[in-house]
């Protein structure tokens, strides 16, 4: 008999597991992949490390969270700094000086872009948004959210921005300086050789079953642990009992290149609505290669559907409540827990990913 069957060996059920087994608990896991490491799984094809399921990169302003994962990988100093192409022009992200003196050919100064873009946020302003696009227009004016915002935004959502909410973006990132660091945490990188290996150390001399489907085999392995961490779609778990969730996939085309550098940057972004994929990938660059092959990966966003992997949770109004039923449902089971970006229906960086595990095995 297991102490812990955990459902899932990304990188929630990974830490969970790790962390278990290092308190004594005896566990296992099962992943229906064929692979570990969840969405964070990265290959080795041509000697770079491919992120097979969309990038990932590595931040956090959490001290314990960054020396916890430099347990298992050292990681090197890539600061990301992705690039949006609006047809023929490109432009630096975040929202930045760089992008200000590109869009507008009187601005220089900081004082200049300011007063632009409170120039165009005036033109634009709503008091009271109803959707997204007012959102936008009343946080930076027409110029930013019709080059950088609008066709990127109902690619990435597959609606139009006039029908999108305007919460979901409550604030846009706009920096007066000349920095194209896109995050502001304090650490950030890349795992050298790989989010493979770290959770193959994670789960070293604890037992794994690959290819191996909970949903199809659940009374027998329910039967093998005391408790479950279930790291799967919550919803899906209790049989869509109350409807399912929704959720935004991502389809991804994958090409290996016969050139050592494709588009000189890790991540471009596609703003433009008539260009079909949201970004193009180049996996080399996250580990600066310098191999003579490269492979890029163009991502595609869809409308998800049952049987299709989930990647983004839809946090509107309808959704968040039909979350809440089913996380009152899962309460009333002491030994069952959920965990992940899919069991908490919950859009989550690695390091949020990282406490939260750490957290609930401090309470176990």
């Amino acid at each position: 008999m297991y102490d812990y069957l955990i459902v899932g060996s990304g990188l929630y059920g990974a830490v969970c597991a790790h962390e278990l087994t290092n308190k004594g608990y005896h566990c296992l896991v099962v992943e229906k992949r064929s692979h570990l490491g969840g969405n964070i799984f990265t290959e080795e094809i041509e000697g770079i490390q491919v992120h097979k399921y969309g990038a990932h990169i590595f931040h956090t302003s959490n001290e314990e969270v960054w020396k916890y994962i430099n347990q298992f990988s050292k990681f090197n100093h890539y600061i990301n700094s992705p690039i949006a192409r609006y047809h023929n022009e490109c432009y630096n992200l975040p929202f930045n000086m760089n992008t200000f003196t590109k869009l507008w050919p009187d601005v220089f100064t900081p004082e200049e872009a300011r007063k632009k873009i409170e120039e165009e946020k005036k033109d634009s302003y709503i008091e009271a948004p109803s959707n997204l696009e007012e959102q936008a227009l009343s946080l930076v004016g027409k110029t930013i959210y019709e080059k950088l915002i609008k066709g990127y935004t109902e690619k990435q959502w597959g609606k139009s921005c006039k029908e999108l909410p305007a919460f979901i973006i409550k604030r846009l990132p706009v920096r007066y300086t000349f920095d194209n660091n896109y995050f502001n945490d304090i650490y950030q990188g890349i795992p050298i050789g790989g989010y493979t290996k770290i959770i193959e150390k994670m789960l070293d001399g604890i037992e794994v079953r690959v290819n191996c489907n909970f949903l199809n085999q659940r009374e027998e392995l329910s039967s093998l642990a005391k408790k479950i961490i279930y790291t799967g779609p919550i919803d899906e778990y209790y049989k869509y009992c109350f409807g399912p969730l929704e959720y935004r996939s991502i389809r991804f085309e994958t090409e290996i290149l016969n050139s050592n550098n494709y588009q000189g940057n890790a991540v471009v972004n596609y703003t433009a609505a008539n260009v079909p994929y949201t970004r193009i990938i180049e996996h080399k660059h996250f580990e600066f290669g310098t191999q003579e092959k490269t492979v890029i990966s163009k991502e595609y966003s869809s409308t998800w559907n049952l049987g299709e992997d989930p990647y983004y949770p839809v946090n509107d109004n309808h959704n968040n409540a039909l979350y809440r039923k089913y996380k009152a449902l899962s309460l009333k089971d002491k030994n069952l827990f959920f965990g992940g970006r899919l069991g908490f229906y919950k859009y989550m960086d690695m390091d949020d990913i990282i406490e939260s595990a750490l957290e609930f095995v401090r309470g176990e």
